[in-house]
């Protein structure tokens, strides 16, 4: 049997108040999940273990190095996981309001994430 791709779905997440990466590259990997339905799995390929799927989960963000990869992996609910953390989304000045976080800058991270299944070759 042999992985194969499944689905990739991309989600986009922003920290408005204070550039957290992690809060950022969670949001991002909570949109893609919020958009995606597998009933595929289970109605064609056959799937009756949702544990059985292996979710690759891509983010890129201004600040790699400061994402907790362990939260962020926290928010997919099923299979098994895999995460790569690379430069890239956006980070531009915002306005700071002490009361939702410290600083101004917007920090954006976006997330790929695939979806593979083992398949019959």
């Amino acid at each position: 049997m042999a992985m194969k791709r499944y689905v990739v779905e991309l989600g986009y997440g922003a920290d408005l108040h204070g550039g957290n990466a992690t809060k950022a590259a969670r949001r991002a990997v909570k949109d893609a999940i919020s958009r995606s339905c597998l009933c595929g799995l289970f109605e064609i390929v056959g799937m009756n273990d949702p544990g059985a799927m292996h979710v690759k989960v891509r983010i890129g963000c201004p600040k790699p190095g400061e994402v907790d990869g362990k939260k962020v992996l926290d928010e997919i609910p099923f299979g098994s996981k895999e995460l790569e953390v690379v430069e890239g989304g956006l980070s531009t000045q915002g306005l700071e309001v002490p009361t939702l976080g410290s600083g101004d800058t917007i920090l954006v991270a976006v997330a790929a994430l695939t979806v593979c299944v083992e398949v019959i070759a």
